[in-house]
């Protein structure tokens, strides 16, 4: 009996070191820590989803010759097995159906700059492509009709095939400014970067310059009209890319940078984005997603990591309302089945460029709170304004706003996400004028 109970101990030991090592890290708000095999030091390139399950990621780095990698999931990204590997780059993944996928990529020394498979990614064959050997980028829109971009300013530009590769029709070369990206709504209407944003009407045949529209990393049309593209800013148009009016990004307070690199779009209302980085001192960085309910009239935020301090998400994917992905070039990334936090912050918002009569900082509400709370002020004239957040000990705990400020009636948020319960104090100064400190209460 002891030994049987001895054998029984020793096989739980087992299975609680293997868990440990398998299951996911769970950060806060339905958010948890996803891996990646071990790549070599390979940076993650693109990322696709075909439902909340079967994903598929590429790696490439433009350096000739490293061994790079298809991966692929049937799990949600729980795990990852790579499924195909060469001495080439490879730069974006598409599929149109869950059996046909398309690779492109390149700087092998006999071209195979795309690839395609016809059994759900689990093989992957050559295709032939134009006379470059390598690829940034391709939309795909059947099987027969693909176009590829190359950037180079000698043999790069635009291709078109309309019988699966079999042959490529020239469709643009612009020297220097040659595209590294291309989006194609539908066989007639897409973009490409050619220096600057250019838009055809007729599948390629045309490229026609956008004047002050800028170029983009990302875009998404969700019908002939309405579409939106992001390059580090956030533009949308209206009537089908022939002006773009560009949208506000939570900015202010403790967030570092206020961009936006890539897009994910669940329908005309609601789309979400990755790039921007909140900074909370002390050398910690943490990854920003993006969310709008409205189109893009507003932009709210959230950071899904508290234990492993992402500095920047560079790939988001959804499926449905609530699977959402953000990954990092480096192989590792962040899942929630549920929709991500509850809680969306906006930054600084000016509510009114009325004049108030003072310089006032006002009382927190809600207060207690958990995990969100606002904190109004009012300026009576323009000026250089700090908001900082300190403990009960005076340690400083958050920067909500050190910029030059106009005059105006303001909000500002205070993440109590990462702070312990307990008593805080918040303190305005304007010029390095202290104005007013008040308490607030943290109370999770």
């Amino acid at each position: 009996m002891r030994t049987k109970l001895k054998i029984l101990f020793s096989l739980l030991v087992v299975l609680i070191i293997i868990l440990g090592f398998t299951v996911p890290v769970n950060l806060t708000g339905g958010w948890y820590q996803q891996f990646m095999p071990n790549l070599n030091n390979m940076p993650i390139s693109d990322i696709t989803f075909l439902d909340s399950l079967i994903g598929f990621a590429v790696t490439g780095n433009t350096t000739p010759y490293d061994t790079n990698y298809i991966l692929k999931t049937t799990n949600g990204g729980d795990n990852w097995i790579i499924k195909y590997r060469a001495y080439k780059d490879f730069f974006k993944v598409k599929f149109i159906n869950y059996s046909t996928g398309f690779v492109c990529g390149g700087y092998n020394a006999i071209g195979q700059g795309l690839m395609k498979t016809t059994n759900g990614g689990d093989n992957w064959f050559q295709l032939n492509a134009p006379s470059s050997i390598w690829f940034d980028d391709m939309s795909v829109y059947n099987q027969d009709t693909i176009w590829l971009v190359q950037h180079s300013s000698g043999d790069g530009g635009v291709f078109r095939t309309n019988n699966g590769g079999a042959n490529w029709i020239p469709q643009g070369s612009f020297g220097s400014n040659n595209p590294a990206h291309i989006y194609m709504f539908n066989a007639k209407l897409g973009f490409i970067d050619a220096g600057s944003l250019r838009r055809t009407s007729d599948g390629g045949n045309t490229w026609t310059p956008i004047i002050g529209a800028g170029n983009f990393l990302d875009m998404f049309f969700i019908d002939s009209l309405k579409g939106w593209k992001c390059n580090q800013d956030m533009k949308k148009t209206t009537d089908g890319g022939l002006n773009w009016t560009t949208q506000t990004l939570p900015s202010g307070g403790n967030i570092l940078v206020a961009s936006m690199l890539k897009l994910a779009m669940l329908n005309k209302d609601t789309l979400w984005g990755v790039g921007g980085q909140v900074f909370y001192g002390a050398g910690q960085f943490r990854g920003m997603v993006y969310r709008t309910t409205n189109g893009g009239t507003n932009w709210m935020y959230q950071i899904p990591d508290t234990t492993i301090h992402i500095g920047t998400y560079t790939y988001i994917k959804s499926r449905g309302k609530t699977n959402l992905w953000a990954y990092t070039t480096i192989p590792t990334g962040v899942h929630t089945t549920t929709g991500g936090d509850t809680t969306w912050y906006m930054g600084i918002r000016q509510l009114s460029n009325n004049i108030p009569k003072d310089f006032i900082l006002k009382q927190n509400y809600p207060n207690p709170f958990n995990p969100r709370t606002v904190i109004p002020y009012s300026l009576k004239s323009s000026a250089h304004v700090k908001l900082i957040a300190y403990d009960i000990l005076g340690k400083e705990v958050q920067v909500m706003v050190d910029n030059y400020q106009q005059a105006g009636e303001y909000e500002v948020d205070f993440m109590g996400k990462f702070s312990s319960s307990g008593v805080y104090f918040y303190r305005m100064s304007v010029d390095d004028k202290v104005v007013d400190t008040k308490r607030m209460i943290l109370i999770k």
